[in-house]
């Protein structure tokens, strides 16, 4: 559970690396600041002055906070804003760094008002971009992708160049890693289409200016999401592959301790405990010397679920008694989540029921409240909200290059009246342009309404399938484990003939409420679906449909078997399925169906035809039930064709294209 999510550290608009090395030499470092302050107190002083205390500040933190402290203090002395506005970003970043949350927050919003008074576009980027890496760091995401979004409203916005210091590859590291941190929430909130969406843009921008540390950082991201994915092992290599390019990076530790980490859980979920403790150990020394808190916790919690996973109890209690004050008592929900966690298993490890209940409880309801459907879909729409207001820009300018060329042109016809041939011409032309704009606007239009479905249909079956591992992982152990405790005690208890048929009754009733419990989650998300594709999901929901006894239902499948079809297509194809034998059993009165399903050429036919009472096609025009438009929504999501034929006494049949 608990995971080190890689996050930029902040908004640092010059590179320290080359100076960095240079400056680790106390004795020298000590000359540079003793001539450092005796400069005249001007723009350049204090520049330096960032520029040294942010080098330094990871090998000497107080120093760096004094240096930064003095930029500060002279920058408000000299009155010069983009100074001002900078130092307070670099001491932002600096309390950010070593946890102070809410004084970082601070500095950052300062900074936000010095930019805004100088109307710096750049910098006003920067600090709401920081602001939003605070905000997700405190765990509000709702605000944090409003901050997000107006950073990259801005990077769009060509007035930015109006600061010519900028250039296009420091406007494109800054939207890269901006990118990169929007996927790091889209991660946290499991809406994974769209956090590798983010953070293959950010990969692709980091490619064009070839820094093998940035994509080094940006893949050990992208192997976060092949881990929530279910990928572990792809993860694994994937952060093994870029891992000597972290250690041998000439930029902060950060990033390699949160490697570290990920790698130590990686392997403990594979079963490899002595590979999973080295990284483990590796995780803590960085932390240690860095003096990050949440790593120095976070490293502990791991090997305190190594130590328990090797009956070592006595050890596990004791390295999580060292992260359990910073675990409990953070701002992050997904740092309490991690320790309530770990706390159940401890508990349930030694017998203690009531208590990992309760840590079970404690666990659930905060999971709830971060990963909520509310606050998930609020997000997500936030962002596709943004995405459609974008290209409700593009239509407002087409429109308007629309009406400026209407004019030119009747300004040309009426001046030219005379030149008729040239007058036709230049109309024919001007129509035809006016056919192609209103094109383009009406496949914009069309555009953003698939954008906003595709956002409705992603977010319900990631809801579906968080229910569906709560009920199966969650209270289907819990379950599972009360059936093992009663089992055991049944041996050492001496029953009545009454008790003990009462006791199996119980059990009986236990053995149900299990079955039930998977047979909810599974048809929410059908476990055949994820591991075996779509293929072998609709011939178990046939199957298990013509069991029920409700309907006879056949299955044929055409070139199905070996064929590729990603994961959201799957979903969506066998919730339309899946509708289309509910409205059958439902509404048809049926005694047989038919379901077949073929891919030829790369497209897919859907064919589902039943001998029940059918009905008159030609009403579904006016009026349609939820379980119609819920059909047709998929298919239109998926740009397919729909074609219904029925009639009364002549059963339903339900034909569906979709191209490849």
């Amino acid at each position: 559970m608990k995971r080190k999510v890689f996050f930029a550290l902040g908004y640092v608009l010059i590179a320290f690396s080359d100076a960095k090395g240079q400056l680790y030499n106390k004795d020298s470092l000590q000359k540079i600041v003793d001539q450092l302050r005796k400069l005249p107190a001007d723009t350049s002083q204090v520049r330096q002055l960032r520029e040294v205390g942010y080098s330094v500040i990871e090998n000497d933190s107080a120093l760096s906070k004094t240096l930064l402290e003095e930029a500060l203090a002279k920058s408000l002395k000299i009155k010069e804003a983009d100074a001002i506005t900078n130092s307070y970003r670099m001491l932002g970043i600096w309390h950010r760094a070593f946890g102070d949350k809410n004084k970082a927050l601070e500095l950052y919003r300062a900074s936000l008002h010095s930019a805004k008074s100088n109307n710096h576009l750049y910098l006003i980027a920067g600090a709401y971009f920081n602001i939003g890496n605070i905000k997700y760091e405190k765990g509000e995401y709702d605000s944090c992708v409003s901050y997000f979004l107006k950073a990259d409203e801005i990077f769009d916005n060509p007035k930015i160049f109006e600061d010519k210091t900028l250039t296009q590859r420091v406007l494109d590291k800054k939207k890269s890693d901006l990118y990169s941190n929007i996927s790091s929430v889209f991660n946290t909130l499991k809406n994974l289409p769209k956090a590798d969406e983010y953070i293959d843009k950010a990969i692709v921008i980091a490619e064009s200016y070839k820094n093998a540390s940035v994509i080094a950082n940006y893949m050990q991201q992208k192997a976060d999401n092949y881990y929530e994915n279910g990928d572990t092992e792809k993860a694994l290599r994937v952060r093994l592959k870029y891992l000597q390019q972290l250690e041998v990076a000439n930029f902060s530790k950060t990033p390699l301790q949160g490697a570290y980490q990920n790698i130590a859980q990686e392997y403990f979920e594979l079963g490899k405990m002595d590979s999973s403790a080295i990284f483990a150990m590796k995780s803590l020394r960085t932390a240690e010397e860095l003096g990050i808190k949440d790593g120095i916790a976070n490293a502990n919690w791991q090997l305190g679920r190594i130590a328990m996973k090797e009956n070592k109890i006595s050890a596990a209690y004791g390295y999580i008694a060292k992260c359990a004050d910073f675990l409990e008592n953070s701002e992050n929900p997904t740092d309490k989540m991690s320790y309530y966690d770990v706390m159940r298993e401890l508990m349930f490890a030694q017998g203690r029921y009531k208590e990992a209940y309760v840590y079970f409880e404690k666990f659930k309801n905060l999971s709830d409240t971060v990963l909520s459907s509310e606050r998930t879909k609020e997000f997500s729409e936030r962002e596709a909200k943004y995405q459609s207001e974008k290209k409700d820009n593009q239509i407002k300018n087409q429109q308007l290059a629309i009406r400026q060329k209407n004019t030119l042109n009747y300004v040309l016809i009426g001046s030219a009246v005379a030149l008729g041939l040239l007058i036709l011409l230049s109309y024919r032309t001007y129509k035809q342009k006016q056919k192609l704009q209103q094109q383009r606007i009406s496949e914009l239009e069309t555009e953003k309404q698939l954008t906003a479905t595709e956002a409705v249909l992603k977010g319900e079956e990631k809801e579906r399938t968080r229910l569906a591992k709560d009920l199966h992982d969650g209270l289907g152990g819990m379950l599972s484990g009360i059936k093992y405790s009663l089992n055991t005690m049944k041996g050492n208890l001496i029953m009545t003939p009454d008790n003990a048929q009462a006791f199996e009754r119980s059990m009986d009733m236990l053995d149900s409420s299990i079955k039930e419990m998977r047979r909810v989650a599974h048809n929410m998300m059908p476990e055949a679906l994820v591991k075996f594709g779509l293929d072998t999901a609709l011939k178990d929901l046939c199957n298990d449909t013509q069991q029920s006894g409700a309907l006879e239902v056949t299955y044929q499948s055409i070139n199905m078997e070996h064929a590729e079809v990603d994961q959201t297509t799957s979903i969506t194809i066998y919730r339309i399925i899946q509708e289309l034998i509910n409205n059958v059993m439902k509404h048809a009165g049926a005694r047989t169906a038919i379901v077949q399903v073929s891919k030829t050429n790369g497209a897919i036919s859907i064919t589902v035809e039943d001998d029940g009472k059918g009905f008159d096609s030609s009403i579904l025009g006016k009026s349609r039930g939820i379980g119609w438009s819920n059909i047709q929504s998929r298919v239109d999501f998926l740009k397919g064709k729909l074609d219904i034929q029925s009639a009364p006494g002549k059963g339903t049949s339900v034909h569906i294209e979709l191209d490849s």
